[in-house]
């Protein structure tokens, strides 16, 4: 009974008011309840995900600078090289110009950037969720990956504190610092921020430095066409830069102004109004050749400061007018397809000028500093010095006349020989049969030694032929050599630093004033710059006088590949290279020709300002005999360098070498000299038969 009635109940249970029965509930697939619980689950993660966000982005926007701060922070480190006038010759590093605040930037320009760069900059949060968005559909329906425009608030959290890199951790920083500089900042202030910091290409950070650098005027300044140049920039700076190419440059603006007209930034009619044919590219500063010096000098730097980050000043040893001489000589005077180099130092071994090539924007390798190359006759100076150190004058008498040493055999550039004459017509006239006398008498290490301690750094081989130069040199250090001469024996060191400071004055670095040591006895330089004299005043360097006292020397190697003249004049050293990059042969190129005319050149303006000073070539020669010990220290020790034939490989030091440097078949030796010649060089009468005397003895 109670059974019966509690089913009644239950059925009664089952009815709506209206007495029809209610349905079934059926429970929840399984499928159901994970779809539940995904989504569910999927915005818990939402919300904290969001919370977390929220967070992060609140506590980088309270870390991040001020705005003040973020208008004083600068990208990398600035150098203004200055010349030793205190002229301005190049800024090297990023140029930031002026600050232009919001309103001053043209609306223009503002227009442009936001048009190109970012055309929902105004209203999205800091990213853009429908260029997001639609990257990811382009993404799917073509299989390929699509990366999203950053937002202009992106790049300015990329320019300010990240880097270039395309991590996902880069990316997932880079968004939070754009929704915090959007929650700190104003539009107009990001917009301001990101126009005066971002890259332009040339070396140029923000609009300021952008205009002045590629159109000659303030940013204040940018019209429609500039705009779009500039703006076209971003994109790839190095590529659309017109001092790169000019035409990528306006060929990428004109795609700007499209896009502006396109999202009716400009009207059809303001477009079609542009001529970009009538943009007036500003000229590059006078830099070219200047870059050769700073490239050596500026890298001295490490040693000096080396912990130093903050924009400086740099005053150098380089004079403007000696430098302009130097590229016009070098211009006006090397051979066509040939290249040429030149370094000038004060008697303290300033670096006044140097050039390093032809032309620094097709090749900037520096040749005055790195190129190793054959000084030739030139190299005479450090046969001739050890010469005079055992003893020599100039007055003494010594005997062009063939010669064999060791298997080897040299001959005069003319192929004739004046038999008996002094050491001072020997050197004028570069007698190559008397250098290399001399050096077998005194020693080819001893020649090796001398030339180590007048500053050639360059690996030294002490074969015979060496005393006509087989040694490869570089022209700083030859010039070096030759500048210790003009110092009376004194070491010069070559330097192009005299201070750096910061930009508010704050001195950093100052080169002290310092003589270096004596390299030789004074009556060894008097002597050697007697020759050098003689080499310019009658000799193979007639070419390079100026008016005024010359000491020089010319270089020439085989099948005429290197001319050289170096020498000095009134404190002033120089030297001069020319040749091919290649080593080929340059047809008429010899040291007392091109090289001794571009000397003359730079000279002649290099010493206008400076008196005429008289040579010292006053020999005095000491009384004394050498010792045991004293011929061992000039001779050198042969174990201190190495042997090598021409091709560089190394050999014993007993062996022979080959017959003639210029590779020409040993020959019975020519007639003697002329008569013309042997009345200047002997003072004897014409016909005189020159006495066979041997060098003397020491």
């Amino acid at each position: 009974m109670v059974g019966s009635l509690k089913g009644i109940a239950t059925a009664m249970a089952r009815k709506d008011v209206k007495g029809r029965s209610a349905p079934e509930r059926d429970e929840p697939s399984g499928f159901r309840r994970f779809v539940r619980r995904l989504f569910v689950w999927a915005v818990s993660l939402a919300v904290v995900g969001a919370l977390a966000l929220g967070v992060a982005v609140g506590l980088t926007a309270r870390s991040l600078p001020e705005f003040d701060e973020l208008k004083g922070s600068q990208v990398g480190q600035t150098i203004l090289v200055r010349a030793r006038d205190g002229t301005e010759l190049v800024s090297i590093g990023p140029s930031f110009g002026h600050w232009l605040s919001h309103e001053q930037i043209p609306q223009v320009m503002r227009t442009a950037m936001v048009s190109v760069e970012d055309r929902r900059f105004h209203s999205h949060p800091g990213i853009d969720p429908i260029g997001l968005v639609r990257a990811g559909v382009v993404s799917i329906a073509t299989g390929k990956s699509v990366r999203a425009t950053s937002t202009i608030t992106q790049q300015l959290a990329r320019t300010v504190f990240l880097n270039n890199n395309r991590s996902y951790a880069r990316k997932l920083r880079e968004a939070v610092l754009a929704l915090a500089l959007e929650w700190k900042f104003s539009k107009d202030q990001i917009l301001e921020l990101y126009l005066n910091k971002v890259y332009f290409g040339g070396g140029a950070y923000g609009v300021d430095a952008a205009s002045r650098k590629f159109f000659g005027h303030p940013g204040t300044e940018i019209t429609l066409p500039e705009a779009a140049i500039i703006a076209g920039l971003v994109k790839a700076p190095s590529h659309y830069s017109p001092t790169a190419d000019s035409q990528a440059a306006v060929d990428r603006a004109k795609v700007v102004l499209s896009v502006m007209k396109d999202n009716g930034d400009v009207t059809p009619s303001q477009a079609a109004a542009v001529d970009f044919n009538a943009i007036q590219f500003a000229a590059e500063k006078g830099q070219n050749s200047v870059r050769y010096f700073t490239d050596w000098a500026l890298p001295q730097l490490d040693l000096l400061l080396p912990d130093n980050t903050q924009a400086i000043e740099v005053w150098t040893t380089l004079d403007p007018k000696m430098q302009a001489a130097a590229t016009q000589a070098i211009e006006t005077n090397t051979p066509k397809g040939a290249q040429g180099a030149l370094v000038s130092m004060d008697r303290d071994g300033a670096v006044l000028a140097m050039v390093g090539g032809a032309d620094y924007v097709s090749s900037n390798y520096n040749r005055a500093v790195n190129a190793v190359r054959q000084p030739g006759s030139a190299w005479k100076l450090f046969v001739y010095l050890a010469a005079l150190e055992a003893g020599y004058t100039p007055n003494d008498r010594v005997v062009d006349e063939p010669v064999t040493i060791d298997g080897w055999s040299p001959r005069n550039s003319n192929g004739t020989y004046a038999g008996e004459i002094d050491v001072r017509t020997a050197f004028a006239y570069s007698k190559n049969t008397v250098a290399a006398q001399l050096g077998n008498e005194v020693g080819f290490s001893a020649v090796a030694g001398i030339a180590r301690r007048f500053g050639i750094t360059t690996p030294i081989s002490t074969v015979p032929s060496m005393v006509l130069g087989s040694n490869d040199v570089r022209v700083i250090d030859m010039t070096r050599a030759f500048a210790a001469v003009s110092a009376k024996g004194r070491a010069v060191d070559p330097y192009g630093i005299v201070k750096v400071q910061t930009v508010d004055g704050k001195v950093l670095y100052q080169r002290e004033v310092k003589e270096g040591p004596m390299l030789v006895p004074a009556y060894v330089s008097a002597g050697i710059t007697d020759l050098l004299q003689s080499a310019v005043s009658t000799g193979t360097g007639r070419a390079a006088q100026i008016g005024r006292p010359v000491a020089g020397k010319t270089g020439t190697t085989n099948s005429n590949k290197d001319g050289w003249f170096l020498g000095f004049s009134s404190g002033i050293t120089t030297g001069v290279w020319m040749g091919r990059d290649d080593a080929k042969p340059v047809g008429g190129l010899q040291g007392g020709t091109a090289p001794a005319r571009a000397f003359a050149q730079y000279m002649t303006v290099a010493v206008a300002s400076r008196p005429v000073e008289k040579f010292d070539t006053e020999v005095t020669v000491p009384a004394w005999q050498l010792e045991p010990d004293d011929e061992a220290q000039l001779s050198g020790n042969p174990d201190d360098y190495y042997y090598a034939d021409d091709q560089g490989n190394m050999v014993q030091p007993d062996r022979q070498e080959p017959a003639a440097t210029d590779g020409a078949e040993p020959k019975a030796p020519p007639p003697a000299a002329n008569e013309d010649f042997l009345r200047e060089a002997t003072g004897t009468r014409p016909g005189a038969a020159p006495a066979n005397k041997k060098p003397p003895a020491n």
